[in-house]
């Protein structure tokens, strides 16, 4: 069985900015940890391209609703390749794949009675997409700037009977503590289910919104945005696809381990909408998804806006300092779940002190010493030494940490724990002095074991850190001549070994 993670997609009304780049980077480290140390995995990722917001774009940039999306769209692709992200998986709504599993799905929903057609009056938000009711009013009885253009529609539609399912999904979220990850998402999520009256209207008119997928069932009507897109989880996963070859087997991918979204579509859409969807839709409740919810990247405290010119490219940023650098900054800088502020300053901190100073400054001196005093080949002393003996303990210790992090989807422990180890072993060449023991014949066993130390140190820290700055990784893992030794555990570089030629892992950021 496959390790499925997936993520939010990508709505293609706009360019994509940080919030879009954490979110896939954490997603990508997340699979990119579990493809080394645990096997298979699958990363689903994709753009949601329907919607009344994306029509009306399209229309305001006088082209067609496809032509407009693919250009967002290839903004996506292009970013994502920049950063290193290593998907499995590529959804897009508009994909006859996918468009004819959300049918075969209404068409089953609709002949087990699960969908019903009413007659609605009320006020409806252009930009969420969706009716509102006085539950939505602020306290001044208005609708907040929140929800954009407020209108008062009446008309029939389509309703997916969501409210009957309220109570199952109250016990559901109880009784499985795991469903939401942080657990103080899960309290929102209990309170926003709480609060739930009314059913989902999941169509809207041809005449009002023609860029949508057609209900089989009712051709003068298209399926609701949000509807169709948190269906793409599955259908690109190969539910109901017939034995398509160019989709995964649904049921080694499913259920999905982790689905990465950010708090402000927890309610109602993927917390609510979705599990009661495919409760409905015959999924048992060990068939559920697992959510990891994470916070916002804000600036000086405020969220970002394009109102407030505080929007942070992460495309821009890339080029200015490479796509590690940023993956390590905003991995080791972000608890996951809670909010953070952006700062440039402190991404350039970061790259300094840990990636060049720390990491950098290890490889090159492990390599140039070796190269130096043993011609780049190791030997593995059998000296009693209790420096030595304690690197290779604590180096343990930091594996099982790091494991554990991740385990729990903490990325940042687990970077907090590796960078540990880099520290300690920065300061073992200090105390060591391999310069000086080089000068003492009688200490040649200590540095070929000091020298030993080092490389294995070294190998072990490019393997842990490859999840986060996967190109950075790879060239320690060349330089060192270890791309073939992947083992996790102490001792994976064999005596006689030779070590390659050191470059700067992470030049100065004027010479990037």
């Amino acid at each position: 069985m496959r390790y499925f993670i997936t993520t939010a997609i990508d709505y293609t009304n706009g360019d994509p900015h940080i919030g879009h780049a954490y979110e896939k980077i954490l997603a990508d480290v997340i699979a990119r940890y579990h493809r080394t140390f645990d096997g298979p995995t699958f990363f689903l990722t994709g753009v949601d391209q329907h919607g009344q917001k994306v029509q009306q774009a399209a229309q305001k940039n006088g082209v067609q609703p496809m032509e407009f999306v693919q250009k967002i769209t290839a903004k996506f692709l292009a970013l994502w390749e920049k950063l290193e992200i290593q998907k499995d998986g590529w959804a897009e709504t508009t994909d006859p794949r996918h468009k004819n599993a959300v049918r075969k799905v209404l068409q089953s929903l609709y002949e087990r009675g699960e969908l019903v057609k009413a007659k609605y009056s009320g006020y409806y938000s252009v930009r969420q997409e969706q009716f509102l009711t006085d539950k939505e009013r602020n306290e001044a009885g208005e609708f907040g700037p929140e929800w954009g253009e407020v209108i008062f529609l009446e008309e029939q539609n389509w309703y997916f009977l969501l409210e009957k399912y309220k109570q199952w999904l109250l016990s559901f979220v109880e009784t499985h503590p795991d469903f939401v990850i942080p657990g103080f998402r899960r309290t929102e999520l209990v309170n926003a289910i709480a609060r739930l009256s009314g059913d989902l209207c999941v169509s809207r008119p041809k005449e009002r919104l023609s860029w949508g997928i057609e209900f089989p069932f009712d051709p003068d009507y298209v399926t609701f945005v949000w509807f169709d897109a948190l269906l793409n989880y599955v259908t690109f996963a190969g539910y109901l696809s017939d034995g398509d070859s160019s989709l995964p087997n649904f049921k080694e991918l499913w259920p999905c381990k982790a689905h990465i979204i950010g708090k402000d579509i927890l309610v109602p859409a993927h917390g609510i909408y979705w599990p009661i969807m495919l409760h409905a839709m015959g999924f048992s409740d060990e068939e559920m998804p697992r959510l990891l919810v994470h916070g916002w990247w804000n600036v000086a405290g405020a969220k970002m806006s394009k109102s407030l010119g505080n929007v942070v490219d992460p495309d821009l940023l890339a080029d200015k300092y490479g796509a590690d650098a940023l993956r390590y900054y905003l991995m080791r800088d972000n608890v996951v779940g809670q909010d953070s502020d952006f700062s440039e300053e402190r991404l350039l901190v970061r790259y300094s002190s840990d990636l060049a100073n720390g990491l950098g400054n290890l490889v090159n001196r492990t390599i140039n010493m070796s190269q130096r005093y043993r011609g780049g080949w190791l030997a593995s002393a059998p000296v009693q030494d209790a420096d030595v003996e304690s690197i290779r303990e604590l180096a343990g210790f930091v594996i099982n940490r790091y494991r554990e992090a991740f385990e729990r989807f903490e990325v940042q422990n687990a970077i907090e724990a590796v960078w540990e180890l880099v520290t300690r072993a920065n300061a073992f060449v200090e105390q060591k002095a391999p310069w000086k023991l080089a000068k003492e014949p009688e200490q040649s066993a200590l540095l070929d074991a000091v020298l030993y130390t080092l490389a294995e140190t070294t190998r072990l820290l490019a393997l842990l850190t490859g999840p986060v700055i996967p190109r950075s990784s790879a060239r320690i893992l060349e330089q060192l001549g270890a791309e073939t030794f992947r083992t996790l555990e102490w001792g994976g570089l064999p005596p006689g070994h030779r070590l390659g030629t050191p470059s700067p892992i992470f030049p100065k950021i004027e010479e990037a």
